[in-house]
């Protein structure tokens, strides 16, 4: 049976105390689920570049804080209310609740629920307040989930119970990474299997684009990074052309193989040269589809006579602009059937002690995506 936690209890986890400072393991107090909360055994947590954007401060959060906002676990609590899991099941967590009732969710589009902003303005859960401590100050949650740690306390909105015989880190990783990658063309590409794509940025996000265009049947599937291990491995995912943006021209070597351009392109990077590079990349009534955060307050500059003269558009996609109550168990059911290889999107992985072990390696351009795991 699952431990009951009526108290405060220790917790290991990896606290920011400022941008730019390295992370530190230590152990906090967790408070037990409130009403409408869920308290998780994690499992696995991926390392995402938007944790980064906040560990470096070009996102803004309140700190003290704990990382981690894609991860999957056990349920062991559950507080007064909660009816979609209960002790002992397996879960994903999700970085953006949804209420269920507001128009956004109302016509399948949860990502844009108002839910996220309370706990994104305030790093605290949907009552804005922390089940954090260190002795007697409060650390804060990021993005409501905070699963850089042993276990975490997430309102009922973040979590979808998944089979028990999904892999942890496959799990952790459908919380973000695959879900935005994969939702972005199976949700705003409508025409994949008559379209040429570009996805620019071979990180885990640009990785799971790759996935997306495979299954959706894209033909050329063209991908350009900077790192060349990254494209190798893109190969393998289904990728029918490579291009090392870090040496080749992008728009040119994209023109070498489709002469009139792509149909689409998905910017997986959230810097403003690479969203310039794919808009030039798009054929008259191309769509560039913007998935990779950037700073705040970061602009790129369009070319005005494009978008009336050639019909282009530019196009945001968030969280894969997915229905996640249905798409993530969809997900997982191609990855159980067999098409859909989520397997090959797995990079290195770290225990919780050797976090910032595991930052450094992102930041170096380590190839799939990195997963952090509590220490054994």
């Amino acid at each position: 049976m699952p431990a009951d936690h009526t108290e405060e209890m220790p917790v290991r986890a990896a606290v920011l105390d400022a941008p730019g400072a390295p992370l530190r393991v230590e152990e906090l107090s967790l408070q037990p689920p409130k009403a409408g909360e869920v308290l998780v055994r994690v499992t696995a947590a991926g390392l995402c570049h938007t944790d980064l954007h906040y560990m470096a401060g070009d996102l803004a959060c309140t700190t003290p804080i704990v990382p981690g906002h894609e991860g999957a676990g056990i349920v062991e609590q559950v507080g007064a209310g909660v009816t979609s899991v209960r002790p002992g099941d397996s879960v994903v967590l999700m970085w953006r609740p949804r209420c269920g009732r507001c128009a956004y969710c109302s016509s399948g589009r949860p990502a844009l629920c108002d839910s996220a902003r309370v706990q994104i303005t305030t790093n605290g859960l949907l009552d804005g307040a922390t089940r954090l401590r260190r002795g007697d100050q409060e650390v804060r949650h990021l993005l409501g989930v905070s699963c850089f740690a042993e276990r975490c306390v997430v309102a009922e909105q973040s979590v979808i119970k998944i089979p028990d015989d999904i892999p942890p880190r496959i799990a952790s990783l459908v919380g973000c990474a695959v879900i935005t990658g994969v939702g972005s063309v199976l949700n705003v590409v409508t025409d994949a299997a008559r379209s040429g794509i570009l996805v620019v940025g071979a990180g885990g996000v640009g990785l799971s684009c790759v996935l997306g265009g495979k299954l959706a049947g894209a033909y050329p599937l063209i991908v350009a990074d900077v790192v060349p291990k990254r494209l190798e491995q893109a190969t393998r995912l289904g990728a029918t052309h490579t291009i090392d943006s870090g040496r080749t021209d992008l728009e040119q070597a994209v023109r070498e193989i489709c002469p009139d351009g792509v149909d689409w392109a998905l910017e997986a990077v959230g810097r403003a040269p690479t969203l310039e590079q794919a808009m030039a990349c798009l054929r008259k009534g191309g769509t560039l589809v913007a998935i990779g955060l950037g700073p705040v307050g970061a602009t790129f500059e369009v070319p005005i006579n494009q978008l009336v003269q050639q019909e282009k558009r530019l196009v945001g996609s968030l969280y894969g602009s997915a229905n996640t109550v249905t798409d993530v168990p969809k997900l997982l059911e191609l990855y159980q059937s067999g098409r859909l290889p989520l397997d090959e999107l797995l990079g290195p992985a770290y225990p919780l002690s050797q976090v910032n072990e595991a930052c450094q390696a992102l930041v170096d351009g380590a190839v799939g995506r990195i997963v952090v795991e509590p220490d054994r």
